[in-house]
């Protein structure tokens, strides 16, 4: 037995076998480590930052700057808008087939129909512009608009509701609604 402890012995102080040089650790290896590990790290990071890209619609206002400037004469229009009082009620009906349909009717604080106005509506997912749907409104009886999308899908939107006469916008709202 001793023959073979001083054999091993004998071996490893002439550099060791075959298995244990393999095992070394040197520079090369711990670069060629490092290199693969970052590698990795950066890879997934760039994977990563790709999708939340493309599936991020964006900001919500396009022209910030612009529609800042614009603030102050936003504020004056929905104060003309609150002294007109308005009554005008909206309603999305979805079939289906996937199709909608949107009707909006318009009075005066007095009970009149509101005729003659330029009503546009916007269906707008909360959660991606992209998802959009702009809809004009054509007026069937007086005071009374409608109009149709094609292909709305269920869930959140926002139904935004704008009305002009003689290029100047008189009414804006913004409403949540939840189709099934």
């Amino acid at each position: 037995m001793k023959a073979n402890i001083l054999s091993d012995s004998k071996r490893q102080r002439r550099g060791g076998d075959r298995a244990g040089a393999s095992q070394r650790l040197t520079g090369r290896a711990v670069l060629i480590w490092l290199l693969s590990f970052f590698g990795v790290v950066i890879a997934v990071n760039a994977l990563m930052a790709k999708l939340a890209i493309d599936t991020m619609p964006g900001t919500q206002v396009d022209r910030s700057y612009q529609e800042g400037n614009q603030y102050n004469a936003e504020i004056a229009a929905a104060r003309s808008q609150e002294a007109r009082h308005w009554q005008v009620q909206g309603h999305v009906t979805r079939g289906s087939d996937r199709r909608a349909w949107v009707e909006i009717v318009a009075r005066d604080e007095e009970g009149h129909a509101l005729s003659g106005l330029s009503l546009a509506a916007q269906l707008e997912r909360p959660t991606d512009k992209r998802d959009d749907h702009d809809l004009a409104l054509i007026e069937r009886d007086p005071g009374t608009y409608r109009g149709e999308v094609i292909d709305l899908a269920p869930g959140q939107w926002d139904l935004v509701l704008a009305a002009t006469r003689g290029g100047e916008r008189l009414f804006l709202s913004r409403n949540r609604v939840i189709l099934k």
